[in-house]
C-alpha cells in the first residue's frame, strides 16, 4: 500500500467515520436521557435517503403517510390519557385544552405537511428544500415513535424497553419495505467539486459530510451547554427522579431527545445517500456501526463515543482494502475487547452488596 492508497482509504475511513459519529452520539444521547438504546435510529437513516431520493424522481414521499398514521395513532393515545384523568380529577376546561394541544401536535401539524408534500412530489425543488422537507417529514417520526411505543414505559427495566426497541425496529423495516419496496436508491451529490491535496482527491461530497457533522456536533455541545433545555437534558440524564422533583419534564426531555436522534440519524441518510445506494434495511447496519462507537464510550461519553465512531470508520475503511470479505467481521469484533476492558476496570455492584 503505497501514501496515495492510504490517503484514500483514510478519507473514505474519515467521512464514514463522521456519520458513524452522528449516530454514536444520538445513541448517547436517548440512551442517557430515556435508557432506550435505541435500535431503530438506523432506521431513520434509511427513511432520510430514501424520501430524498423519492422527491428527486418526482415521486410522493410515502413516509408524509406514516407521519400522518403515526399523528394519528399518538393522538388516540393522548385522548384516552386525558379520559381517564377527567375520570380522576373532572377537570373539563383543562381536558379540553390539552386536547386543543394535542390535536395540534399529533393531527394538525402532519396533516400540514402530508398536503406539503403532496402538493410538491412532482414540483422542480432545490437540494436545499429537498432536504428541508425531507427533515419536516422523517424528524418529527422521533417524538411521535417516543409517545406510541416508550412514552408509557418510562419506569420499565432497560431489559424491557431493549425488547420494544427491537420490536420496533422490526415495525419499522417492514413498514420501509412496504413504502419503499426492495429496490435500493441513491441520490444527486451536493457537489461536483474537487480538491487537490497533493497527490490525494478530495471530493466535495466527502468535504461537505465532515464539515456538516462538525457543524452539528459543535452546535450540539454548545446546546448542552450553554441553554436551559440543554442543560435539563443533561441533568434528566444524571438523575431522572431528581429532575423530576426539580420540574423538569422527564417525557418532554424524552420526546427531545428522541427528536435530536432522529434529526442526525435523517441528516446522516442525506449525506450518505448521495455515495452509497440505500436499500429499506441499510440503515440497522449504519446504525449498528455507530452503535459500535457509543459502546467505545460506554453509552455515556459523547467526546469517546465520537472518537470512537471515527475509530470504526478508519477500521472499516482499510479493512476493505486488506479484507473486504471480512471487514463486518473485523469491526463488529472491536465490540469484544472493548466490553472485556469495562467489565474487568468497571464495579459490579451486585457482587460489592
Amino acid at each position: 500500500m503505497d501514501f496515495s492508497i492510504a490517503a484514500i482509504l483514510a478519507q473514505d475511513g474519515v467521512s464514514t467515520g463522521a456519520i458513524y459519529a452522528l449516530l454514536a452520539l444520538a445513541t448517547v444521547l436517548v440512551f442517557s436521557v430515556t435508557r432506550v438504546i435505541f435500535i431503530p435510529q438506523g432506521e431513520f437513516v434509511a427513511f432520510g435517503a430514501l424520501t430524498m431520493a423519492a422527491m428527486q424522481t418526482g415521486k410522493f414521499a410515502a413516509t408524509a403517510s406514516l407521519l400522518l398514521a403515526f399523528g394519528i395513532v399518538a393522538f388516540l393515545m393522548e385522548l384516552y390519557d386525558a379520559a381517564r384523568q377527567f375520570r380522576l380529577i373532572g377537570d373539563a376546561s383543562g381536558l379540553s385544552k390539552a386536547l386543543a394541544i394535542a390535536a395540534s401536535k399529533y393531527l394538525v401539524f402532519p396533516l400540514v405537511i402530508f398536503i406539503l408534500a403532496r402538493t410538491l412530489a412532482t414540483a422542480r425543488m432545490p437540494m436545499l428544500l429537498q432536504a428541508a422537507l425531507t427533515l419536516a417529514i422523517v424528524v418529527p417520526m422521533g417524538p411521535l415513535l417516543y409517545r406510541v411505543a416508550f412514552q408509557s414505559l418510562a419506569e420499565a427495566s432497560v431489559l424491557v424497553l431493549l425488547i420494544v426497541s427491537v420490536g420496533v425496529h422490526f415495525a419499522l423495516v417492514g413498514l420501509g419495505l412496504v413504502i419503499f419496496g426492495a429496490e435500493g436508491s441513491r441520490t444527486t451529490p451536493f457537489s461536483d467539486a474537487s480538491y487537490q491535496l497533493g497527490t490525494v482527491t478530495v471530493t466535495g461530497q466527502s468535504a461537505a459530510i465532515v464539515l456538516v457533522s462538525l457543524i452539528l456536533i459543535g452546535t450540539l455541545y454548545m446546546f448542552f451547554e450553554r441553554t436551559l433545555v440543554g442543560k435539563s437534558l443533561r441533568a434528566t440524564a444524571v438523575n431522572r427522579v431528581g429532575a423530576r422533583l426539580m420540574g423538569i419534564g422527564t417525557a418532554q426531555a424524552g420526546r427531545l431527545a428522541f427528536t435530536l436522534a432522529a434529526g442526525m440519524g435523517t441528516l446522516s441518510g442525506i449525506l450518505i445517500a448521495p455515495m452509497t445506494t440505500v436499500y429499506y434495511d441499510t440503515g440497522f447496519l449504519i446504525g449498528l456501526k455507530g452503535f459500535v462507537g457509543a459502546i467505545i464510550g460506554g453509552l455515556a461519553s459523547y467526546p469517546i463515543a465520537a472518537v470512537g465512531a471515527l475509530l470504526v470508520g478508519l477500521l472499516e475503511s482499510y479493512s476493505s482494502f486488506w479484507a473486504s470479505a471480512f471487514k463486518e467481521v473485523i469491526v463488529f469484533t472491536l465490540v469484544i475487547p472493548v466490553l472485556l476492558w469495562r467489565s474487568f476496570s468497571s464495579g459490579h455492584p451486585d457482587e460489592e452488596e
